[in-house]
């Protein structure tokens, strides 16, 4: 019997159903004809509209790339989206349980990014000892020392290694930076003590190391089938002089006078 109250139970439900269903299809009906009426009557509204005077202007539609276009040189610069930057670690702030309740939680995704840039703590300066070991030869009754190449890690006789010397000479000659600026950035940041002596010394010994360089460039722009040379004003010692300029598509050569002759041109390009 209970099988049979189910069935008839469903047939009920079945057939109001149906019947709600006929309802919502004459509803959508009477509602369709209530829309069309509408629009009929709308048109004929629009048709008894009076036109415009004839003095005014009918609206002209911009442009979709003229509607977007910034209005000034600086809100096309202040709407642009900053690119992020490549990040080299990532760091993930994950939550397992409800802070309140303490019960698990799930969806867990990722909601939002927070960007941090920031540069690494100064490394310390490192010194490198290079024990050379000697040994005595009883054939040739002399001594022997072991052989070492630290050319590609110091530059000469000195205790400065390339890297060192190089940011040294970036600070002296690109920042122009005083020599008292420099002793004191190098201790702050990297803790090393340096006198005010061996820093100019490094520096003429940079500079006469170049020079073969310098000869080699300076041939380069001689040598090419078209040289743009300009000057500009650089005061040095309390001395007001010019820096000279050679470019080539692929060479830039700089050079310090105290003139800006042409002398100077033929000098840096040669007569030819």
């Amino acid at each position: 019997m209970r099988l049979e109250e189910e069935v008839a139970q469903l047939r009920e439900e079945n057939q109001a159903l149906r019947e709600a269903l006929e309802q919502a299809r004459d509803q959508l009906s009477q509602t369709q004809g209530r829309l069309q009426v509408a629009l009929e009557r709308i048109e004929e509204l629009e048709k008894l509209k009076t036109p415009p005077p004839s003095f005014v202007k009918a609206n002209a539609k911009k442009p979709k790339a003229e509607e977007n276009k910034p209005r000034k040189k600086r809100e096309a610069k202040h709407n642009r989206a900053r690119q992020r930057a490549v990040p080299t670690q990532i760091v993930e702030h994950r939550i397992v349980s409800c802070p309140d309740c303490h019960l698990r939680l799930g969806g867990i995704s990722l909601a939002r990014l927070r960007e941090v840039i920031d540069v690494p703590p100064p490394p310390r300066i490192e010194v490198t000892h290079h024990r050379i070991y000697k040994g005595w030869c009883a054939g040739c009754q002399k001594w022997h020392e072991a052989p070492v190449e630290v050319q590609a890690e110091v530059l000469g006789q000195g205790r400065i290694g390339v890297r060192l010397a190089s940011l040294m000479a970036y600070l002296r000659a690109v920042l122009r930076l005083p020599i008292r600026q420099i002793q004191q950035m190098l201790l702050t940041l990297h803790g090393f003590p340096v006198s005010a002596g061996e820093i100019v010394e490094l520096l003429h010994r940079i500079k006469k190391h170049a020079q073969p360089v310098l000869r080699d460039l300076k041939a380069q722009i001689r040598a090419s089938r078209a040289v743009q040379a300009d000057e500009t004003g650089w005061r040095e010692d309390g001395t007001n002089g010019y820096v000279w300029s050679a470019a080539t598509p692929t060479i830039r050569y700089y050079e310090y006078h105290h003139s800006r002759a042409g002398e100077v041109v033929k000098e840096l390009i040669g007569e030819n």
